[in-house]
């Protein structure tokens, strides 16, 4: 497993291979800290202006401006104010937030109490997803740590800022990566989204103005008001600052988490240089899923000399999203009918079950998928897949519906032989035979 930064030095790395990067005093020694004492001699409005300049985009999937986020939550509420990370990442192939809990801990509790400072919060929550429990008991020894050192509590470094930080342990659901239904679930409800408006900033946890960010968002913090939010901005582009984690899996030689500037060029590239190419020399590039599941599938064609920009702006023109960043890569032995029935299963598994396009939308193509992997496949069926996405797609509560209606809608787009050969043939591409 590869982690290492590519095109730029460390920033999101910088401790990765640090002995005992995690704790308090090897944090403070590699400049730990020191972005936190800046900013609490800063404004609140000076800090969210640094990110802002940054050009920082959320990096749990949506790639909104995160200062624009801030700057939404009203500085007269009479309410009290909340600071959230959501720590859930279960976004399947997203593993990269992971190793910055695991091995880097104390970032992400200086990146929330900076934004706490800038957004006049006392009060945050990690929320981490329950498979990650032992990332809980290293967050809670990280507080303890800062607690212990003055860094949490009252009166932080002599400031007249508080700040108090707890973990919460959600139950292992999908649904609650959704920042909405995750403060259902920090709130003690069941994981169900909520309408919008009214967004989180306005009114979110406890029915108070609330900001969720994802784990890498917090940690980019400390180094905006390190080095300036326009400095860190130019690691990237004008309109994706900074450096990106990417997430690397499936058919590649070196799999791990990657650090590239935004922008970097270009995506087969990544793939067949800085990752070591196909994991078996003889198989081709077949597909690559470059942002987490609920991105489109692209072809080898679409990658495979187009050089293809990763970031956001990149990807779209690609024909594809950003996402999470987690790039799975395939060669020729997937069949991609397989691998999406692979994935429709998760998104109905995680359906809430909340609204009916996503809950019955799912089940309905499970049972296509399930129909033609078994052999009774209709010429039709690629078509009634597609009109089921459609009823899905924009029609749901929240983006579950829609994660679950793009791998489907792209696969079949993108790869129609190998959905051909199952639905006339009885075969996958691959030469595995229906299940009869």
């Amino acid at each position: 497993m590869e982690i290492k930064a590519i095109g730029c030095e460390p920033l999101q790395l910088k401790r990765m291979h640090v002995k005992d990067g995690h704790t308090l005093k090897v944090y403070q020694k590699t400049g730990g800290y020191e972005s936190l004492k800046k900013a609490l001699k800063m404004s609140p409005a000076d800090i969210i202006e640094e990110v802002k300049k940054s050009s920082l985009r959320g990096r749990g999937g949506a790639g909104f401006p995160t200062g624009m986020k801030w700057s939404f939550v009203p500085k007269d509420s009479p309410k009290p104010k909340y600071v959230v990370c959501n720590a859930d990442e279960s976004e399947p192939g997203s593993f990269k937030d992971r190793y910055l809990m695991e091995r880097d801990p104390h970032a992400v509790i200086e990146g929330m109490i900076i934004a706490g400072h800038a957004l006049g919060s006392q009060t945050g929550y990690i929320y981490t997803r329950g498979e990650y429990k032992y990332l809980i008991d290293i967050m809670d020894v990280a507080i303890a740590e800062a607690r212990d050192a003055g860094i949490l509590g009252k009166n932080i470094f002599g400031s007249g800022v508080d700040f108090e930080l707890h973990t919460h342990t959600g139950a292992g659901a999908y649904i609650c990566g959704e920042e909405t239904a995750l403060l259902s679930s920090l709130e003690g409800y069941r994981g169900h989204p909520r309408m919008k408006p009214p967004f989180p900033a306005i009114e979110g946890l406890y029915a108070c103005p609330t900001i969720v960010n994802n784990v890498e968002t917090f940690t980019s913090v400390p180094q905006i008001i390190e080095m300036g939010g326009e400095t860190w901005r130019n690691l990237g582009t004008e309109k994706s600052g900074g450096t990106k984690l990417w997430s690397i899996s499936g058919h590649v030689k070196r799999p791990g988490v990657y650090e590239l500037p935004m922008g970097y060029a270009d995506m087969e590239k990544f793939i067949f240089e800085d990752c070591g190419g196909m994991l078996r020399d003889d198989k081709k590039l077949k597909a690559v899923i470059p942002g987490g599941s609920s991105v489109y599938i692209m072809n080898a064609g679409q990658i495979l000399g187009k050089n293809v920009i990763l970031d956001y702006e990149g990807l779209v023109a690609a024909g594809s999203m950003l996402g999470t960043g987690g790039m799975m890569v395939m060669d020729e032995t997937v069949d991609i009918m397989e691998s999406t029935k692979n994935l429709t299963e998760f998104y109905k598994h995680e359906s809430c079950g909340w609204c009916t396009p996503c809950r019955e939308g799912t089940d309905w193509l499970v049972k296509i998928f399930n129909r033609i992997s078994e052999g009774g496949g209709r010429p039709e069926d690629a078509k009634l897949m597609l009109d089921i996405c459609d009823n899905i797609e924009g029609k749901s509560f929240c983006p579950l519906g829609d994660a679950a209606a793009w791998p489907i809608q792209s696969a079949i787009k993108q790869f129609p032989e190998d959905f051909e050969k199952w639905l006339f043939d009885k075969t996958g591409s691959n030469g595995v035979t229906a299940n009869v």
